[in-house]
């Protein structure tokens, strides 16, 4: 089934996106329009994009003393996309937008993400210009967010640094008033940034007119010392080239210096940087400092850019999602044109006889179903985020309230759960492919090397497990989890009243009871010391327990829809969904135990172990 066909059953069938017809915002749309969405990206994304990842992948950007070069393909990649008008697809009529629902937005977009993650990079812009929609000034959303969406200015998110990394509490590029008048600028308080941020994905390049960076820095108080930890950050715009208030350049290159390029192991495609703020080398009106608009208020700017982390984490999971599922189509199309042994049994003692593809033998089929549950119910996964979005935004007021609730959540399993499993979906391409798999002759290796990243980007598993278990899953008293555990039980409810399904709905309930048992236990450490190390030294393995009692939930209510769709199961497609959700209860469910159980024993083996032990 290809991709096209499974977005078409996630989001008719199991989403049930026409619904969204009825609110306001999205009346003018129909069935018709989100296919032509669907349609146009599929094409731009097999035109444009999938013919040139390899292409990419071994013309690594460079830099030439002026300006980094890309390959000619990137340009036309990012100018077909940004043509399409998929930049602003979800935003406003009346700024050129469509006003399409998020989760079409998304499933619009997986195309671009399986044909070439590296050139299909535009997270970032679109994140960056919904952040400034959120919460930037009509003037900044005007000059800013607006040329982002129609495609003149691409965006970034500036916040590592080299001495820093993901301790954002240890930035130290410092932001100072730029005059005594510095509040008066049309574009924003304007200050003066100087320091290095590091990884900046897509941070320098020729492929629009103009770049805006979204730097966190620290304003120094009145003493001039930096104000220590997270609540002394806030957020500047600082754009390459200097613009006026109707956004044209006005000539001056802004003080941000490309220091250098980091050369990855995949991603190779986009530029990655490590950026110099304030040092000089473009001296701008005459003082030092790279010239930048506050956004928000002074110490906000955490905040502020946890809208778009938030929006990055769910795009990373989509990326990672996308990377295993062009591993899977890959290797099915290998197994089933590779002959290669004869099937066990008397049938294949004869040696004379013919050889089978691989795809008949079950260690391979069992590969093939595993990557087809993990990819598959990824992408349900991701979609149901994004489908929570829209509720947010178009809901009514208890159920905006129930999916923001649900999205804060959720927001950690969708970028790690997909970022760890169809990372592993890509290994096992790899090995059905055999000796060939680890070659450059097939595309296998390099949706691996891509796919490795997603595991660190935009927050590494340890980051996602300190959230969920460390905020998430008690915030507000524990709404969010007990809204969660409220939706698993209507699916297990509606599932007991199927045949087929009821003996599923009992596994899931048992494994949503190990999750809070877990939860409640690992949170005991802390209550009884005052000390929270012991509760989050298992973080990571709790996590991933939590994670797969979600997907075994949303395995078990795609086969509920599945079998609304067709009782009988006559179509392939209906058999194969309903085998992976066979798959997932019976190999990937029992793995919870042993991770949920350290997690409730605060185990502290690794956590105790002298460093120099090791």
């Amino acid at each position: 089934m290809s991709l096209r066909d499974t977005l078409d059953f996630l989001l008719y069938d199991w989403i049930d996106v026409q619904s969204l017809n009825q609110r306001p915002r999205h009346a003018d749309h129909s069935r018709e329009t989100y296919d032509a969405v669907l349609q146009t990206c599929e094409r731009i994304a097999r035109e444009k994009y999938a013919p040139f990842n390899r292409l990419v992948d071994t013309e690594e950007p460079h830099f030439d003393g002026e300006k980094v070069i890309l390959p000619r393909a990137t340009y036309e990649a990012r100018q077909a996309y940004a043509d399409s008008g998929m930049l602003s697809a979800a935003q406003d009529y009346d700024i050129g937008g469509m006003q399409l629902p998020f989760v079409v937005e998304s499933a619009a977009n997986t195309f671009f993400a399986k044909a070439s993650i590296s050139i299909g990079s535009n997270m970032l812009t679109s994140g960056n210009a919904n952040l400034l929609m959120a919460h930037g000034s009509a003037m900044q959303q005007r000059v800013f967010a607006h040329n982002e969406f129609n495609g003149r200015f691409t965006g970034t998110m500036c916040l590592s640094e080299p001495q820093a990394g993901s301790s954002l509490s240890d930035v130290a590029t410092r932001a100072v008033p730029d005059g005594a008048d510095f509040e008066a600028d049309p574009l924003g308080p304007r200050y003066r940034l100087s320091g290095n941020k590091m990884w900046i994905s897509s941070g320098d390049h020729e492929l629009a007119e103009n770049i805006v960076h979204l730097v966190l820095a620290k304003v120094p108080g009145p003493d001039g010392k930096l104000v220590p930890g997270v609540k002394g950050i806030s957020l500047f715009i600082v754009p390459k080239h200097l613009v006026d208030s109707d956004g044209q350049r006005t000539g001056e290159r802004n003080d941000v210096a490309l220091a250098g390029l980091n050369h990855k192991l995949g991603w190779r495609g986009t530029t990655n940087t490590l950026l110099n703020f304030g040092e000089g080398k473009y001296p701008v009106r005459g003082s030092a400092g790279a010239i930048g608009y506050r956004v928000g208020a002074v110490g906000d700017g955490l905040r502020c850019m946890f809208h778009m982390m938030n929006e990055a984490r769910i795009a990373i999971g989509m990326a990672a999602t996308m990377l295993g599922y062009a591993g899977y189509e890959a290797s099915l199309e290998y197994a089933k044109a590779r002959p290669q042994g004869r099937p066990l049994g008397a049938a294949g003692k004869d040696a004379a006889s013919a050889q089978v593809p691989i795809i008949e033998h079950a260690d391979v089929r069992r590969m093939l179903l595993a990557q087809k549950a993990y990819c598959e119910g990824a992408l349900a996964l991701n979609l149901m985020a994004a489908r929570l979005v829209d509720e947010q935004h178009t809901g009514a007021p208890e159920s905006a309230a129930q999916a923001r609730l649900l999205l804060e959540v959720l927001t950690p399993i969708a970028k790690s759960w997909p970022s760890e499993w169809c990372l592993e979906a890509n290994s096992l391409a790899i090995q059905i492919h055999g000796g060939y798999g680890y070659t450059r002759d097939f595309p296998v290796e390099q949706y691996w090397r891509d796919n490795r990243l997603n595991m660190i980007h935009e927050g590494t598993h340890g980051i996602q497990a300190n959230d969920l278990l460390g905020r998430k899953v008690r915030m507000e008293g524990g709404a969010g989890l007990a809204l969660l555990g409220q939706r698993i039980e209507a699916t297990a409810a509606a599932a007991q009243e199927s045949e087929a399904l009821a003996p599923l709905a009992a596994q899931l309930r048992a494994a949503w009871q190990q999750v809070l048992h877990a939860t409640e236990a690992a949170w005991q450490w802390a209550q009884r010391t005052g000390d929270a190390r012991r509760t989050l030294a298992n973080a990571v393995p709790y996590m991933q327990g939590f994670g797969h009692t979600v997907l075994t939930w949303v395995w078990l209510d795609l086969a509920l829809a599945t079998l609304r769709a067709d009782a009988a199961l006559h179509s392939p497609a209906a058999q194969g969904r309903m085998a992976c959700a066979r798959y997932f209860f019976a190999y990937e469910l029992p793995k919870i135990g042993a991770w949920l159980g350290v997690a409730a024993a605060g185990d502290m083996t690794c956590a105790e172990l002298d460093a120099a032990a090791f």
